[in-house]
């Protein structure tokens, strides 16, 4: 069966779904799936953008296999064509390999070896930071009840991840020469680091709190622009920062603390501009039952379940919908987004005998 895994393998690594730059259409690696999938009802969809899904539907199935084709761009750092995969020393080498187009591979050699229900939603836009596929498709009356997500967790069933926020600060300021006292207060970089330091205060204190596996809450500063030369004062500036919240944590609440955090004749915007729930997803009192109800469909499926991770999925998207969803992929994150991104074959054999078993 691996032989026809790496065939198919082969021929999506060959088809470039780089994003950016979006150019993704409803031909290419589609027309693929619509030859390899015969028996299967075929829906494809274009939300515009390069953010394209295939629904592909054999039999009356309610749990749902999602797989993201689209990947990052590759680096000069690849020692030979990203597009073109390479099996060696017991690896397969390829652009999208790890993630994730080698779970989509063994689906589509699963669904050779066996005649029963089953569904596939693959999608083009999870790489981007304007995803609309995923939640295009879960505002249509699809009717499935649980979503395995694929993503690079060693063959092993995630059930928990962290949400991610991202945000936009803009602080104003007074212009002035920077020898007067008010510089103190008047300058909008100033005011940009007090809140940097309240901030990182906040993250510390959190880091006590646990979630299935996971701790504290995940902080960044990623960005400061301001000012115009050390001896005026910043009349304005920018920040930009994330965090990743564990799923015991209330996003909202968290976008409040941090905004009081700026002295209010200072702020003068504070936008939220992306935002993925946590796994499970929704109510946070409820975020326990949840993911109880995910860890006893791995124990039905006989797949093996791992730690929560801190990286952020799409399956936090399935469950927010009221799905029961979690991450199950082959591969490993480390290789993931790599220059020579490879995948185990071992790993690949695990999870297509897992997903022939699922669908027989």
């Amino acid at each position: 069966m691996l032989d026809r895994v790496l065939t198919h393998l082969e021929k999506l690594v060959s088809f470039d779904t780089r994003n950016p730059p979006r150019a993704i259409g409803t031909g290419g690696i589609f027309d693929y799936f619509r030859e390899v999938l015969p028996g299967f009802r075929i829906e494809v969809t274009d939300y515009g953008d390069g953010a394209v899904t295939l629904l592909a539907v054999r039999g009356n199935p309610t749990r749902l296999f999602n797989v993201h084709l689209d990947t990052v761009p590759d680096s000069p750092h690849w020692s030979a064509d990203p597009l073109k995969l390479r099996v060696a020393e017991g690896r397969a080498v390829g652009l999208g390999a790890c993630d994730i187009k080698g779970a989509a591979a063994c689906l589509v050699a699963a669904a050779e070896q066996t005649s029963g229900d089953a569904a596939f939603l693959f999608s083009t836009d999870e790489e981007a930071n304007d995803a609309r596929c995923i939640e295009g498709f879960l505002k249509t009356d699809h009717g499935f009840r649980e979503a395995l997500v694929a993503e690079p967790t060693r063959c092993e069933a995630v059930l928990a991840h962290r949400g991610i926020s991202s945000v936009l600060m803009q602080f104003k300021g007074r212009a002035g020469h920077a020898s007067g006292a008010e510089a103190m207060q008047a300058s909008a970089l100033h005011q940009a680091i007090r809140w940097g330091g309240r901030a990182l205060d906040h993250v510390g204190a959190c880091s006590h709190l646990r979630f299935g596996g996971l701790t504290g809450l995940r902080f960044n500063i990623g960005r400061v622009e301001g000012g115009i030369k050390a001896n005026v004062i910043a009349p304005a500036a920018s920040l930009r920062f994330g965090f990743r919240p564990l799923p015991s944590q209330d996003i909202d609440a968290l976008h409040q603390a941090f905004r009081e955090f700026a002295d209010e004749q200072a702020l003068a915007s504070y936008e939220e501009t992306f935002r993925g729930p946590p796994l499970p997803a929704g109510d946070v009192a409820r975020a326990e039952d949840k993911r109880l109800a995910a860890r006893d469909l791995a124990e039905e499926l006989d797949l093996p379940i791992g730690n929560a991770v801190d990286f952020w999925t799409e399956a936090s998207l399935f469950s927010a919908a009221g799905l029961t969803a979690m991450v199950f992929g082959p591969g490993d994150i480390a290789q993931a987004h790599t220059a020579d991104e490879w995948v185990a074959l071992d790993q690949l054999g695990t999870y297509a005998a897992a997903a022939t078993r699922i669908m027989q």
